[in-house]
């Protein structure tokens, strides 16, 4: 039986080739020799021929040198400038999001040079460009506010909490329903996965807010959030706080309303409300509790049969209360990194 050297690592067929013309100069018929480590009988004598010519450094394993790439390095460095913080749009496609196909049409309309979907994710990995899910960014959005927001406001309202001895709390709202996405399972291919879950349709909604040093404060109610909701709310979040808050939070009509600031004035020094920019919701760390309650909550274990969706997040939040670590770990997000600096 015939063995096929492409079958073995190149360390193997170094040794071989090496042994195998060390025999035949010692005296053995290459015939002989080549038949014992099974190869085809011409093998031995190319071997021959390489040593020959160039001795036992010939035989050597080198490692192959491929086809020769497509596109220069500096044609790959122009692909990376394409990709990185912009989307197809920019370059007259009507998707959004980059594709490995979109990236290949692109290559073909800049260089003349068409590459394979397949060559395409090669090029994208040696680029260090992976697949992500994005971020949603609104075109309402203000970089130049949220820049006034990281450098100048936040720190100002940083070194007033320090004078006054007051406790800054990031506060924000959501909303949970029972038949919320699922999170990703394993299955054969084309057989769909069937989960078990209640039929039962429960929605509530939840308030939370959280420091940097790891305090927790949660509520879960029911009802649409309005000023006189709002109100109750903070009543709750104050009961036997004996620090002053400066609470962080966004700008929704129930925060903004002129019945909160009434009350705010009525608190006398216990309360400040400090708004962040408008469409900035990343720079809440308060964000990734809610990310991570339906990340590792509903979207990974389901409701059972009569199982009550108000308790099951009221257990959620309290687990994450208890985390002082992980409360902490919201803050070391990079959009959320600025608390800290």
């Amino acid at each position: 039986m015939k063995i096929d050297g492409r079958s073995l690592a190149h360390e193997t067929l170094e040794t071989i080739r090496q042994m195998a013309v060390r025999r035949v100069n010692e005296g053995e018929p290459p015939s002989e020799v080549i038949e014992s480590y099974g190869f085809c009988r011409t093998t031995i004598y190319r071997w021959l021929r390489k040593s020959r010519r160039g001795g036992e450094e010939a035989l050597k394993a080198r490692k192959a040198t491929g086809r020769p790439p497509l596109l220069s390095d500096r044609q790959k460095a122009a692909v990376a400038r394409w990709i990185t913080g912009k989307d197809p749009r920019q370059y007259g496609f009507d998707f959004g999001l980059w594709t490995r196909k979109i990236v290949a049409a692109l290559i073909e309309k800049r260089f003349g040079v068409r590459l394979s979907v397949t060559a395409v994710g090669r090029l994208l990995a040696e680029l260090g460009i992976t697949p992500q899910k994005p971020l949603r960014r609104a075109y309402e959005r203000d970089p130049e506010a949220v820049e006034r927001w990281m450098k100048e406001e936040y720190p100002r309202i940083r070194k007033r909490a320090k004078r006054r001895g007051a406790d800054i709390f990031f506060l924000d709202e959501v909303g949970v329903r029972s038949d919320s996405a699922l999170g990703r399972t394993w299955a054969p291919k084309g057989h769909t996965p069937v989960v078990a879950t209640s039929g039962q349709r429960q929605s509530v909604n939840a308030i939370s807010a959280l420091t940097p040093r790891g305090a927790f404060w949660y509520e879960v109610y029911g009802g649409r959030l309005n000023a006189t909701k709002f109100i109750e709310l903070l009543k709750n979040f104050l009961r036997r706080r004996r620090r002053p808050v400066m609470l962080v939070l966004d700008r929704h009509p129930a925060h903004v309303a002129k019945a909160i600031a009434t009350f705010v004035q009525s608190q006398r020094g216990r309360l400040e409300l400090h708004f962040l920019p408008g469409y900035a919701p990343d720079l809440n760390p308060d964000e990734f509790v809610w990310k991570h309650l339906k990340t590792h909550g509903l979207a990974k274990r389901p409701l059972t049969r009569n199982e009550s969706l108000r308790a099951r997040i009221e257990n959620d939040l309290e687990a994450i209360k208890q985390n002082v670590s992980l409360i902490r770990s919201f803050f070391h997000a990079p959009s959320v990194a600025y608390v800290l600096d």
